[in-house]
């Protein structure tokens, strides 16, 4: 069994290590005809890609996209799309130490077990860098999606105990203007400061993104094994270092009453709020979908710890190498790009089911 594919019929596969050759895809199911913007789709990646400001990994890549297949002309050909976008900056020497170490709360243990065998520099295939791949993929599934009135609003609202609130000022244009990217500029330089002073004391912080999708169609979704919410969630949670998924009022749920949280129709079908975040019985209802995606410190540290090697020894172990303080800044165009790629398999899906 391989877990290295996503979706039914618009479904990637990925491949690639962060100190190999490169990182690529396959994606099926692409419709023939469609024209791309390539433009488009390298800035997707320049949003994702690491060195692009003073708080994030100093690793230095151009992440450009070569596409290999299925693309003739600038349009879709309808057959698989295959890419790849080379590793340009690896600095494996970092990882010499961790041959025979593992790290803790990293896929260096449960990898080793699984397979016998790792990859231990830069942590291989369980690296971040593989979501270069997804990016790819999620660009060309929102420029689909665009033709077909979806909309993506995407954006840091939390970074450690900083949050930007309802009620705060929103500023859609403020989202990739700041290097945070929080809608709001008096929360970003609070989430910066924040960022910069745990960078300084070699440590990492968590923080939350919000997604809210505008736009997408009434039906979409299989019940019952696959409701449009648990996949959205089971994509989000494929994300590394993501910790929490939460849709529409999410875990406040648990403290409001039914009479509260019931999102009352309109004679067009609408409502009037949208607790559900968008969906109901795990079929869109044509309300925007809103959820919420935690994710956890980086795992590696600048600091001294406790772990243990191969042999079981305790060992003292330390952070080397270029890291993210903080992942949230650069996951961004990521929770975009599997938000896509999942409402399009179900669009695709939906489009099957019907004469």
């Amino acid at each position: 069994m391989s877990g290295s594919s996503f979706g039914i019929i618009f479904k990637l596969t990925s491949f690639g290590e962060s100190h190999g050759l490169s990182i690529g895809g396959i994606i099926e199911g692409v419709p023939p005809g469609i024209e791309l913007n390539f433009e488009l789709i390298q800035l997707e990646l320049d949003r994702r890609k690491p060195g692009q400001s003073a708080i994030v990994t100093q690793r230095k890549e151009s992440d450009t996209v070569v596409f290999q297949s299925g693309i003739f002309e600038g349009k879709t050909t309808g057959t698989p799309i295959g890419f790849y976008v080379e590793n340009e900056n690896q600095k494996s020497s970092d990882y010499n130490h961790l041959q025979d170490n593992f790290r803790p709360s990293h896929a260096d243990f449960t990898y080793e077990k699984k397979y016998g065998i790792r990859d231990y520099r830069g942590g291989g295939r369980s690296s971040a860098r593989e979501t270069v791949a997804r990016v790819v993929a999620g660009a060309i599934a929102k420029q689909i999606l665009s033709k077909i009135g979806v909309r993506f609003s995407t954006y840091v609202d939390q970074v450690g105990a900083v949050r930007f609130q309802s009620a705060d000022f929103f500023d859609q244009n403020q989202i990739d203007s700041n290097l945070i990217r929080c809608p709001n500029q008096s929360k970003a330089d609070d989430m910066e400061i924040l960022i910069r002073e745990i960078r300084s004391a070699g440590d990492t912080i968590g923080g939350a993104i919000r997604c809210v999708l505008e736009g997408v169609p009434v039906g979409l979704g299989e019940p019952v094994f696959d409701k449009l919410h648990s996949e959205l969630g089971k994509a989000m949670l494929s994300i590394n270092a993501v910790k929490g998924f939460e849709l529409g009022s999410g875990f406040d749920s648990i403290n409001r009453k039914g009479s509260e949280l019931n999102d009352i129709f309109n004679s067009d079908g609408s409502t009037k709020t949208n607790n559900s975040g968008g969906i109901q019985g795990g079929i869109s209802n044509g309300m925007p979908i809103t959820f919420r995606v935690a994710f956890k410190p980086v795992a590696t540290i600048m600091q001294s710890q406790e772990s243990i090697n191969r042999k079981g020894e305790r060992i003292e172990i330390e952070g080397k190498g270029r890291h993210d303080a903080c992942v949230v800044p650069r996951a961004v165009p990521i929770v975009e790009a599997m938000a896509a790629m999942v409402i399009l398999d179900f669009y695709l899906r939906n489009k099957s089911i019907h004469l």
